[in-house]
């Protein structure tokens, strides 16, 4: 086999793989949801922050979580969504402790990064 004939071949085993396996990804629900990451989130946490694009929170001291990457870097909440969030400030009422599973937290990271004001 000739060295192009080869890299063609290996060029094409690499694209049909790689087709493959986002599609294994999409049909076993692996890849992040923007939309289950805001469901958790309305579930979850908007009794104290804004969770959309838009809105004050209902606890002015609570970030309103299209904000928060002036904060933090979003993809840095993923370690502290998997180990437990606990917050608490003088005179706000106690964050009560989340704790989420590592497809939870792509979902919940993946609608973040969607709605961050730049």
């Amino acid at each position: 086999m000739q060295m192009g004939q080869f890299f063609r071949a290996f060029f094409t085993a690499g694209v049909i793989g790689g087709v493959f396996i986002v599609f294994a990804e999409a049909k076993t629900g692996s890849l992040p949801d923007p939309a289950t990451g805001r469901a958790i989130l309305e579930a979850n946490c908007a009794s104290c922050h804004a969770v959309g694009e838009t809105g004050t929170s209902p606890v002015p001291q609570a970030v309103a979580f299209r904000e928060i990457s002036a904060r933090y870097p979003v993809e840095a909440l993923e370690e502290a969504l998997a180990q437990g969030i606990l917050v608490g400030h003088d005179g706000v009422p106690q964050m009560p402790e989340f704790q989420f599973d590592a497809i939870q937290i792509g979902d919940i990271v993946s609608y973040l990064e969607s709605i961050q004001e730049h």
